[in-house]
């Protein structure tokens, strides 16, 4: 017993060992987290890492989850990223329940708590310029010098603050700062600005208020009025921490939060910046946040990433406190894994030739029972048809092959997958030299199913019935970084795969595929796993993303 209980607490990450001596010590009696992204983007799979860590914990210790917007900054908020942040989060499997929460619901709050810091002589108003703040702050390896503002009588600070609060001066003409230590090593502690003043109309307050809080002073406070117990946050937010406890101290919260820091999870050659975003999307690079190039969870939503793939790629990343960046490659491994079993593999033909069988007879439709995914009989089989007129891959047939080419060409025979043996007799050609049709013959005794084992072939390829073909637009995706020159150039702008996006506008998909909704998701054999594209897919015109090939450089380490 006593080694399985060894076993479990080594398998613990670092936070969930701090959450445990926390609970053991009487600190908390219970875990409440929270994820509080502000409404000013769509959100990305390094955001993905931190809701599922955040809501994760919560159910592990049956404590609560706050979903909470930090809308306090209202030059960039908008209610489109407030809705796409929900809709995001709650595909992903979070669920706040009847937990939603605003930081701008707080304002008054927050008012109250700066002036509980003037009148204790903690905060005061200051009048320097921004560039003037940013000269009196000094450097790494100088002491700031006090604004002359700093000593300011509390009746002097009040009617001040209330009159930026009553619209009394412009955007910048004075701030509350923090009254700490300006010759503190951490410059965060150097008498931080609290409230600015900023003249806009809030997306959830409207005009009620011209002065709004800055976030180092905003996220504690909200932390400790939820009763947040663990407030978890990126590596960048380690040196904010202790203005964070010097807050919530300050304001004699009652039991407040601990804030714990983890590291990023980066993915190589990969766009996440908003600014680099709304460039490509302003540029028409990329037809919008939701582009299935890009990495926001809206995009991976759309290119056909599924919730538990995203899941088990943050699970494989793990959690430390060492930033590192994790190969794209892994992300694919994960939804392939995912997909595997649990989709139908359907014959589709991305680059058409038609095939004729010279010896089947004209009207003659045979129907072949074809099993979904062999590795998964509980997801049945269907009826496939089979005629004389088909559609091969161009690829799979060759005039002049090389060696060990082992598809059609003049005189070899290959298996039609599911059905029969067919050889090549003749092949025709356009004005321009593309072979256009191929002339085989087909061998009845051959017919799937019949234990044929007089001759073997060496090639086995798909089809469609050109019948029955469902037309389709397919759509392949590759990075949309050059991988081999990396990121960005040398004037910092990026470096784009010109080849990110191919569009192919005739290819054929198997009947079966005809009634298919959007974002279904199947494996085309021996193309790759595709889906039916979220925005653009109907059963009039079907277009399909392609998810991910179906080869891997990747390997899962041992």
């Amino acid at each position: 017993m006593e080694k399985e209980n060894v076993k479990s607490e080594v398998t613990k990450n670092f936070i969930e060992l701090i959450i445990d001596k926390d609970l053991e010590e009487g600190r908390f009696d219970h875990v409440q987290t929270r994820f509080p992204p502000e409404p000013n983007g769509y959100l990305h799979i390094g955001h993905a890492k931190s809701i599922l860590l955040n809501y994760g914990l919560a159910k592990k210790y049956n404590g609560k989850f706050n979903m909470r917007f930090d809308d306090t900054n209202p030059t960039k908020e908008k209610t489109e990223f407030v809705e796409s942040i929900l809709k995001d989060i709650k595909w992903l499997g979070a669920d706040w329940e009847d937990r939603l929460f605003f930081a701008s619901n707080y304002f008054d709050q927050m008012y109250e708590a700066a002036v509980k810091l003037i009148k204790k002589g903690k905060a005061y108003v200051c009048d320097l310029t921004p560039e003037e703040i940013r000269e009196y702050r000094g450097t790494l390896t100088e002491p700031g010098k006090n604004s002359p503002y700093r000593d300011r009588s509390v009746e002097e600070n009040l009617e001040l603050f209330e009159n930026m609060k009553n619209g009394m001066y412009k955007d910048g003409e004075k701030v509350l700062r923090a009254k700490i230590d300006m010759s503190s090593p951490n410059i965060n502690m150097r008498d931080p600005i609290i409230y600015r003043v900023a003249h806009m109309t809030h997306h959830n307050t409207g005009d009620k208020w011209c002065i709004y809080p800055m976030y180092d002073f905003a996220h504690p406070i909200e932390d400790a009025i939820e009763h947040v117990t663990h407030s978890i946050c990126t590596l960048e937010f380690e040196d904010h921490r202790p203005l964070y406890d010097w807050v919530v101290t300050e304001l004699e919260y009652p039991n407040p939060p601990r804030q714990i820091e983890f590291a990023k999870l980066y993915l190589t050659n990969v766009i996440t910046g908003k600014r680099y975003i709304k460039k490509l999307v302003e540029d028409g690079i990329v037809d919008g946040w939701d582009d299935p190039r890009l990495v926001s969870i809206a995009a991976l939503r759309r290119r056909g990433f599924t919730p538990e793939s995203i899941k088990n790629f943050v699970e494989l990343c793990g959690i430390s406190k060492s930033n590192s960046s994790v190969d794209y490659a892994m992300l694919e491994y994960c939804i392939r894994e995912d997909l595997k079993t649990k989709k139908p593999r359907m014959m589709a033909v991305l680059d058409p030739i038609k095939l004729v069988i010279d010896n089947y007879p004209e009207d003659q439709v045979e129907w072949f029972d074809v099993v979904n995914n062999i590795e998964n009989e509980e997801l049945g089989s269907r009826k496939v048809p089979f005629c004389k007129e088909l559609y091969i891959e161009r690829e799979d047939f060759m005039e002049e092959p090389p060696k060990k080419y082992f598809r059609l060409f003049p005189g070899n025979e290959v298996r039609l997958m599911h059905s029969y043996f067919v050889k090549c007799v003749d092949y025709e050609k356009d004005e321009n030299g593309n072979v256009t049709v191929v002339h085989c013959t087909y061998d009845p005794e051959t017919r799937s199913g019949n234990n044929f084992t007089a001759r073997k072939v060496k090639g086995t390829i798909h089809w469609v019935s050109a019948r029955h073909a469902i037309e389709a637009e397919v759509r392949l995706y590759e990075n949309i970084v050059d991988e081999e020159k990396g990121k960005l150039n040398e004037d910092g702008s990026l470096n784009l795969n010109p080849n990110s996006l191919t569009v192919l506008k005739k290819c054929y998909l198997e009947q079966g595929l005809a009634d298919a909704e959007p974002e279904d998701k199947f494996q085309f054999v021996r193309q790759g796993y595709f889906c039916a594209d979220i925005k653009d897919y109907t059963k009039e015109k079907p277009v399909y993303n392609r998810i991910v090939s179906l080869k891997s450089s990747f390997k899962l380490p041992k």
